[in-house]
């Protein structure tokens, strides 16, 4: 356990960020699973719905910076590639 002061409020931020984090790529996860669900059942209407909230999750998280930016254009990708199958 840190000593400092300073070191112990960065471990308290460290770990509110990390939660954010895990947050926001666990729910483009969940998205995913949606879509994947929506393209099971051939829903037209609501694959593109899903796969709209999906991107929309997507550029949020590389936005807030809980993904890199390589890593959401993936994501993106393989969605499309999902929601046009």
């Amino acid at each position: 356990m840190a000593n400092i002061a300073s070191q112990k409020k960065r471990i308290l931020r460290s770990e509110r960020e990390r939660t954010e984090n895990r947050l926001l790529t666990s729910t483009v996860k969940t998205y995913f699973r949606r879509l994947e669900a929506a393209v099971d059942a051939s829903d037209a209407s609501k694959i593109e719905a899903e796969h709209r909230a999906l991107i929309s999750k997507i550029d949020k998280a590389v936005q807030k910076g809980a993904m890199h930016k390589n890593t959401g254009a993936r994501k993106k990708s393989r969605a499309a590639r999902i929601a046009s199958a």
